[in-house]
């Protein structure tokens, strides 16, 4: 059997639910910050009031076997307890960051699962600068499309748009030049980081809408293509 690459085993299908009604598929990852273990994902996937999303759980798709990749499982994930919302989410001065974080309970895991997670070491420092045109990588399960055998994402090729680091629009996201779609909100946005064994990639940020004009004629004027990716940096604060 052909050697899966670790990065594909960092993302995760999820699916929201109100009780028992699917509501909708996104994407997400695994971030692992000393014991504790992270999903990653945007904040509107979790709620979202303008479109009356309101999810009580999600489940995430697990592999529960490394030597046979089709076997898998659904792993539930309660968004509340008590009434109170389990994940979190941040803010900062322009207001609402699209990212959140949910705490997975380890022990509560299939003992067998495969996956492999990024962690603050796979953040960018300050002396590996991005340039714009940089090639990076969306993975993810976009409109829900992934191999339905083997439960993989599918990876989607972009490149920098805007100056990294700089936050647009003084917005805490960068923008990428990508072709996306629906159900790819949550999913990593990646450089490659040659030296690293296991997982060789730079976590730049959280792909969260694709960023459209309200100006834009939808008659005469084609879509711009352009995506807003959160910095991956806001991580260090959802995870403390």
């Amino acid at each position: 059997m052909a050697k899966i690459e670790s990065l594909l085993l960092t993302a995760a299908r999820i699916s929201t639910f109100d009780g028992s009604y699917l509501l909708t598929s996104a994407s997400g990852f695994f971030f692992a910050r000393d014991e504790r273990l992270f999903l990653v994902t945007s904040r509107h996937v979790m709620i979202d009031e303008p479109s009356q999303h309101f999810p009580d759980r999600i489940e995430i798709e697990v592999h529960t076997d490394l030597h046979n990749v089709a076997q898998s499982t659904g792993f539930s994930i309660p968004l509340y307890r008590d009434g109170k919302s389990l994940w979190r989410q941040g803010e900062d001065g322009a207001g609402e960051i699209d990212v959140a974080v949910i705490e997975i309970e380890r022990a509560a895991l299939p003992a067998a699962m495969i996956y492999y997670a990024f962690t603050p070491d796979h953040l960018p420092r300050a002396d590996q600068p991005v340039e714009v045109g940089t090639s990076l990588l969306v993975v993810g399960f976009p409109l829900g499309f992934h191999d339905t055998l083997h439960h993989m994402p599918v990876v989607r090729h972009a490149v920098v748009a805007s100056s990294f680091g700089l936050r647009f629009q003084g917005q805490g996201y960068f923008l990428t030049d990508a072709r996306t779609h629906r159900g790819t909100s949550g999913a990593p946005v990646v450089m490659r980081m040659p030296g690293q064994a296991e997982l060789p990639w730079l976590l730049l940020g959280v792909h969260s809408a694709r960023l459209d004009l309200g100006t834009r004629d939808l008659a005469l004027d084609e879509a711009l293509g352009l995506n807003c990716t959160w910095y991956a940096d806001i991580l260090l604060t959802l995870t403390a």
